[in-house]
């Protein structure tokens, strides 16, 4: 098992937009591999590459017994939208808020293997994609929320335990990022 270390709220890295990924290989792999036992250790029902430090787009998802990835995302949303749903992040342990997200969401992308995938998705299942999308474009969750439910959220956050907690060391990726986030 290669489970990581899980970026926290606060750490630069989970602002900054994620690459592209370009090379579809051993280390792609590998990543998809941590990034899988990373999430399921946690447990969570997905986790995206800025998540563990690496600036790629890249994440997984385990939701509703179905388990897979997703490289260089691009969704279709629905206009029908869910605007009590409950959602957490493993960025920000022990909490969750209503944020609206679509009912239904088509991901279209790409496996580790480079081969073309189009999942879809409802309710959690769309959910999850969004929020996970969201994360490869540098947007949190809290940025989804209502004014009055984000003044709720940030006020939980300051006064979490976690909060505060010195960023983890970055490390390298492999992969080439023209730039953008490690």
């Amino acid at each position: 098992m290669a489970i990581q270390s899980i970026r926290l709220f606060g750490d630069p890295v989970l602002r900054t937009p994620a690459a592209p990924v370009t090379d579809f290989d051993k280390e792609l792999r590998k990543l998809v591999k941590d990034l899988t036992d990373t999430m399921l250790d946690a447990p969570g029902a997905g986790l995206a590459a800025p998540q563990i430090g690496v600036g790629l787009r890249v994440f997984t998802y385990y939701v509703d017994d179905q388990l897979g990835h997703l490289v260089n995302p691009s969704l279709d949303l629905s206009d029908e939208m869910d605007e009590e749903g409950e959602e957490g992040c493993l960025s920000f342990p022990g909490l969750s808020y209503p944020t609206p997200r679509a009912i239904r969401a088509v991901a279209k992308g790409f496996n580790m293997h480079g081969e073309p995938v189009t999942l879809e998705g409802t309710d959690l299942m769309a959910r999850c994609f969004q929020h996970e999308t969201d994360h490869l474009d540098g947007i949190l969750f809290i940025d989804r929320m209502d004014p009055e439910q984000r003044k709720l959220a940030k006020k939980a956050i300051r006064e979490a335990e976690w909060f505060g907690t010195p960023a983890p060391t970055f490390k390298l990726s492999p992969h080439a990022t023209h730039g953008k986030a490690l």
